[in-house]
C-alpha cells in the first residue's frame, strides 16, 4: 500500500553498553559485555549509583534501568559494572548521525540514542520504505558494531510506537491500517505520552488498552483528564502531524555534568581547573545538540557534605566554552567560603536553552567568529580522537582530566506529542 508520507525511528538498542562493548571488543577485549550480565552505572563502590543500562542477561535477573547498584548486586552477585564515559557515547552519537543523513536530510535528534528521519521523497535513492529500513540496520550493525531498532510509520508518533514493539535489531511498522491490530491491544500504559502517574486514573475508568483509550468517550476523558484526555486520545488512534525537526523549542531543558573529586580542592586555581573540565564537556554537548543557554548554574559540595548552588542569567544565549566558563568561576567566587571550605563536588548546568539556528545576539556580548570556529574545530578533532586528544594547557600536570564526563545529566521532559 502506497502512503503520502514516511517517517523512521531509529533507536540504539542498550546504547551505552553496546556503544562500551563494541569499544572494548575494537580494542581486544574478549567478552562481549552484551551477553553476560552487565549494567553501565554510577561509581561500582558507592551504594547511590545507579543502573543507566542492562545487558539482556542482566534483565532476566530482574535488574532495572534506575536502580542503585548495590540492590542490582544482589540480585546478580557477578553482575559486571562499568563506568560511563559520555565521551566515548558522544563519538558514538555523532556517527550515527552522520550514518543517518546518508539516507536523509530531515534528522532530528529525539536523545542521545534516538533520532527521527523524514524519509518521504528519499525512495529513488534507497528503494521502499521496509527496504531502506533493514539497509539502515543492517549498516549500522556491520560499519558501526551496535544494533538499532527501526520503526517505521506516517508519522513521528507510529514510527516511534512501531519501533518499541520487539527488541533488539529489528524493523517494524505501524502504518494507519495497522493501528487496530498492533497497537490497540498494548496496555495503555505503553502509549508514548502516557505517563506513570496516568495509568492508574485510566484504569480506574476501565482503559486498560490503547484501543480502549481510542474509543473512550471525550466527555469521560475531559471530566477526569481535562485537555489532556483528549491529546492522548488523539494519540492513541494514531493521530500526530509536525515535521521532522520542525522543533520550537529544544527537547531537553538543560545539560548538566557534575563529578566527584579524588581530593579536597581548597584553592581557587584547582576549583577553576575543575569548573573548566566540567564546561568542557557540557558545552560540547550542547553544541552537538544544536543548542544555545543563556541560564548557567554552579554547584558545590564540601567535605563534609554541606551543598549549594548560585545561577546567572547571561545578556545573550551561548554555546561558546570560555564564556559559559567564565559564568561558572564568577558563581563559585561568590559562594565560596574560601580555602578553610573543602570542596569535594562540583557541578555546571546550562539551562534556558535555544536552538543555534535562531540564536538571539546581545551588543553587550558581541559574537566572536573565532571562538566559534575554534570551539567547532577542537569538537571535531575529540568526536573522531577521543575528549583527550586536545586539552588545554592548564591540564597538563594538574591531576585533573582536560575533560570530566560524568553520568548525563539531560533533562528529557515528557511530552503529550512528538514535537
Amino acid at each position: 500500500m502506497q502512503h503520502e508520507r514516511t517517517v523512521f525511528h531509529v533507536d540504539a538498542n542498550s546504547a551505552y553498553l553496546s556503544w562500551e562493548a563494541v569499544w572494548r571488543l575494537q580494542h581486544g577485549a574478549v567478552l562481549d559485555l552484551r551477553k553476560v550480565p552487565s549494567v553501565v552505572g554510577g561509581d561500582a563502590e558507592s551504594r547511590h549509583g545507579i543502573v543507566l543500562t542492562k545487558s539482556i542477561p542482566a534483565k532476566k535477573f530482574g535488574i532495572q534501568t534506575g536502580e542503585v547498584l548495590w540492590q542490582a548486586r544482589q540480585k546478580c552477585p557477578n553482575l559486571i559494572v562499568v563506568p560511563p564515559n559520555y565521551g566515548l557515547y558522544m563519538i558514538c552519537h555523532q556517527a550515527l548521525l552522520d550514518m543517518l543523513h546518508e539516507f536523509s536530510s530531515e534528522v532530528q535528534v529525539f536523545s542521545i540514542d534516538e533520532a527521527f528521519i523524514e524519509y518521504t521523497g528519499s525512495e529513488a535513492v534507497h528503494g521502499e520504505a521496509i527496504e531502506a529500513a533493514y539497509k539502515l540496520k543492517n549498516r549500522i550493525r556491520d560499519e558501526l558494531g551496535f544494533t538499532v531498532n527501526v520503526g517505521v510509520g506516517p508519522n513521528k508518533l507510529l514510527a516511534k510506537m512501531a519501533g518499541e514493539f520487539s527488541k533488539p535489531d529489528k524493523v517494524h511498522t505501524c502504518w494507519e491500517e495497522e493501528i487496530s491490530t498492533k497497537m490497540w491491544p498494548l496496555p495503555v500504559g505503553e502509549l508514548f505520552g502516557v505517563g506513570r502517574s496516568t495509568v492508574p486514573k485510566l484504569e480506574r475508568l476501565n482503559i486498560l488498552t490503547i484501543g480502549d483509550l481510542a474509543h473512550a468517550p471525550d466527555d469521560l476523558l475531559a471530566r477526569h483528564l481535562k485537555s489532556y484526555g483528549a491529546v492522548i486520545k488523539a494519540s492513541a488512534n494514531g493521530q500526530e502531524f509536525t515535521l521532522v525537526g520542525s522543533d520550537v523549542h529544544p527537547p531537553i531543558k538543560g545539560i548538566g555534568n557534575s563529578q566527584t573529586i579524588a581530593f579536597d580542592v581548597d584553592t581557587m586555581e584547582e576549583a577553576k581547573r575543575v569548573l573548566l573540565s566540567l564546561t568542557e564537556m557540557v558545552c560540547m554537548r550542547l553544541r552537538q545538540t544544536g543548542f544555545c543557554a543563556r541560564l548557567v548554574s554552579v554547584s558545590i559540595r564540601t567535605s563534609d557534605l554541606g551543598g549549594r548552588s548560585h545561577q546567572h542569567r547571561m545578556d545573550a544565549a551561548t554555546d561558546n566554552t570560555f564564556r559559559i566558563y567564565e559564568a561558572a568561576c564568577r558563581l563559585f567566587a561568590e559562594m565560596w567560603a574560601g580555602p578553610k571550605e573543602k570542596i569535594r563536588n562540583f557541578g555546571v548546568r546550562v539551562s534556558d536553552l535555544s536552538l543555534a539556528d535562531y540564536l538571539q545576539l546581545s551588543i553587550l556580548q558581541p559574537y566572536d567568529e573565532r571562538k566559534k570556529r575554534l570551539d567547532d574545530a577542537v569538537d571535531r578533532i575529540r568526536f573522531k580522537y577521543g575528549t583527550q586528544s586536545v586539552q588545554r594547557a592548564v591540564f597538563i600536570a594538574s591531576g585533573i582530566a582536560p575533560v570530566m564526563g560524568g553520568v548525563p545529566e539531560e533533562n528529557y521532559p515528557m511530552m503529550t506529542n512528538i514535537m
